[in-house]
């Protein structure tokens, strides 16, 4: 489709006023003077509308269900990750001007401004999708884009274990873990992950159970029949309306949840969040770390920098957190649980983890915290 042509359409719509649908995009295909068939009108019509109001020449990939994530470094750089690994796709943009168009087409969608002045954006599509852009000069050579996929249904605990996920008759320790009512967390790096595994351990909470979200990003998808969501939002242009993590943790407190779940700890909202978790509710989340046992040292970095010394810190977790599942990527591309670790207090009072399991090819082996493990799980073994 030429440029000329597609300028044409577009300057048909802005002038006309019109929406962008098929009608429409046809009835401006033919007041540039295109006479088609039908079948191949059809054709057009849709590469217009994709051009316009979609993804481009990314539809395609983003339509493909088992696409996790799409990443644009050049136009002639697209990638894609459909679960065992970053694989280079034969997409193609016409040049780089191409690629920053849809990007900032992309931000205008999602309500965010993206320019010289301000050259990233992060945002969620209407339809979920995570968007990241960084444009030249700040991303040398070619606007750099990160989509994100955010299934819109959650997988199932069965779905994960077939996957390789979790290994055979790990299901059982989860499903446990979730009956216990214990207050967990799942660590792991960008894209392990982490929202997968939480979403589908929150639908197996009971249905009688009310789960509050709160997100910076909605992307927790639980199939429960019980679910509010709270989303963060940015500040105007004006730099007013901005709403925090640190909010919503707040605000859900008094929703009277069963399970308060924050989708990721990474700022000050771990004060309130393990205030929560010392008054009787039980409670979830994630949290970027290298391992298991990194996690302590995380929380203890985020509520330093919120305020809360280090010593009524580690007193506030030792009570408030249970269980820390660790999620890794291997080569292949396979996301696993690598570690279930359980909570302690030293000797000096801090708080560290001990390894009661970890993964196994066959089953999950047991590791010199699974006794300790196995009473916070109580009759669910």
């Amino acid at each position: 489709m030429s440029g000329a042509l597609l300028d044409g359409v577009r300057q048909w719509l802005a002038e006309s006023g019109a929406e962008a649908t098929p009608a429409r995009v046809a009835q401006a295909l033919r007041a540039q003077g295109k006479v088609l068939g039908d079948s191949e009108l059809l054709g057009v019509v849709g590469e217009l509308r994709s051009e316009l109001v979609g993804a481009g020449p990314l539809e395609p990939l983003l339509a493909d269900p088992r696409v996790t994530d799409v990443l644009v470094s050049a136009p002639d750089r697209v990638w894609v990750d459909r679960g065992g690994g970053l694989e280079l796709t034969p997409v193609t943009f016409t040049d780089a001007s191409a690629v920053r168009q849809l990007a900032q087409r992309l931000a205008a969608v999602a309500g965010r401004r993206l320019d010289d002045a301000r050259p990233w954006v992060d945002a969620r599509l209407p339809d979920g999708t995570r968007l990241h852009a960084v444009l030249p000069p700040v991303a040398v050579g070619s606007t750099c884009l990160s989509l994100r996929v955010v299934r819109s249904k959650a997988f199932s605990l069965g779905e994960l274990a077939a996957a390789g996920t979790v290994p055979p008759g790990g299901d059982r320790v989860l499903r446990a873990l979730i009956e216990a009512r214990a207050s967990f967390l799942i660590s792991g790096g960008t894209g392990s992950g982490k929202t997968t595994l939480l979403s589908a351990l929150l639908g197996l909470s009971g249905p009688g159970e009310r789960i509050v979200l709160a997100e910076d990003s909605a992307e927790l998808r639980p199939e429960h029949p019980h679910v509010v969501r709270l989303e963060c939002r940015v500040a105007n242009q004006e730099g007013a309306g901005r709403v925090t993590l640190e909010d919503l943790v707040r605000q859900a407190l008094r929703m009277r949840p069963d399970r308060l779940v924050v989708g990721e700890v990474r700022g000050a909202e771990v004060v309130h969040l393990l205030a929560a978790l010392n008054t009787g509710h039980a409670g979830c989340g994630t949290v970027h770390a290298n391992a298991a046992a990194d996690v302590p040292a995380r929380l203890e970095a985020l509520g330093t920098a919120a305020g809360l010394d280090r010593a009524a810190l580690h007193s506030q977790l030792a009570a408030a957190l249970s269980v820390v599942l660790h999620l890794v990527r291997d080569r292949g591309g396979r996301r696993r649980i690598a570690q279930v670790h359980v909570l302690e207090r030293d000797t000096a009072g801090l708080v560290r983890t001990v390894p009661a399991l970890r993964w196994g090819e066959r089953a999950f082996v047991y590791d010199q915290g699974w006794e300790r493990l196995r009473g916070i799980l109580g009759g669910g073994l």
